[in-house]
């Protein structure tokens, strides 16, 4: 397949492989991987072969062959490849959402596609439809002639936008585009929370970013995230704790400090929680192993592996 064909062109192995293609990157994985914690982006994240879960929160997610799962807002979860082979590894894309190009599409559909109205899960799993795989397979095969990416690729993409807003879950993806949708405000808080994970954030001031009162807010926010604000900021911070003690072998101490922890105890429990193991333990094995990629800075800017 198209898919496989670029990951051997582009050195073959196992991985995440980026494309000329903005927003497009391929997977593929000859194992069963074990749960790691990542930041999602905005995204179809699409099994081609194989399977994948993602936990959130409360809530797990399967998704398998011609599913995707379908992320809204940014947000940390537990991934992991759960069927994966070396005759048939895992192979994986994600396109990440123009919500521009979403919102474009959406104003041109009729009102017999009208949004939700309420706020859903920030998460689900759509079935593929054959317009939209066929969609994917052209965006794939595209990268063989890179001529044609800045020729075709913008259709293609209107076309994807138009088959998921007006296939079953059309009201979720056109809540995911609204301007001013529960989704969207909701992601605009999201914005202050990483950027100032490392500092005391209050509810007051979060729901003011979204536009809510502070109990509307807090509903919102744990109906799409499955986890409260506060768990949202501890997560992130727990994370850039790992990069910076695996990335940059800043210490225990370090790492807790420059996350917003005044506890190195505090930090220690919460993070063995989280991660399974204490901190210098978890960051001694991972350095012994080859390290992970994707692994995105709460504040910064690098792509996330899906």
């Amino acid at each position: 397949m198209a898919l496989e064909h670029y990951i051997e062109a582009s050195g073959g192995g196992d991985g995440v492989f980026p494309t000329p293609i903005e927003g497009l990157a391929l997977m593929k994985t000859s194992r069963e991987v074990l749960p790691h914690h990542l930041i999602y982006k905005p995204a179809l994240c699409i099994a081609v072969q194989g399977s994948k879960q993602v936990s959130l929160g409360d809530r797990v997610f399967d998704y398998t062959e011609m599913q995707a799962l379908v992320v809204g807002v940014e947000l940390p979860a537990f991934g992991r490849v759960t069927q994966a082979s070396a005759t048939e590894p895992y192979l994986g894309m994600t396109v990440e959402f123009d919500v521009g190009v979403m919102r474009e599409v959406m104003e041109q559909l009729d009102a017999a596609h009208p949004p939700r109205g309420d706020v859903g899960s920030a998460v689900f799993v759509e079935e593929l439809s054959a317009p939209v795989v066929d969609c994917l397979t052209r965006l794939v095969r595209m990268l063989a002639t890179p001529m044609a990416i800045p020729v075709l690729q913008p259709s293609v993409m209107r076309e994807i936008c138009f088959w998921l807003l007006t296939g079953p879950h059309g009201g979720e993806f056109r809540e995911l585009a609204l301007p001013n949708g529960h989704m969207q405000r909701i992601a605009d808080a999201i914005y202050i929370l990483r950027r100032n994970f490392s500092r005391p954030i209050r509810i007051k001031e979060l729901a003011a970013a979204a536009r809510m009162s502070e109990s509307s807010f807090h509903q919102h926010f744990r109906g799409l995230m499955s986890m409260t604000p506060l768990q949202y900021q501890k997560q992130l911070r727990l994370l850039e704790a790992r990069r910076l003690m695996v990335a940059e072998g800043e210490n225990v101490m370090q790492a807790a400090l420059q996350v917003g922890y005044e506890s190195p105890s505090q930090f220690s429990r919460e993070y063995a929680r989280m991660f399974g193991t204490p901190p210098k333990r978890d960051t001694m094995n991972a350095l012994q192993k080859p390290r992970a990629t994707g692994v995105k800075r709460p504040g910064g800017t690098e792509r996330t592996a899906r």
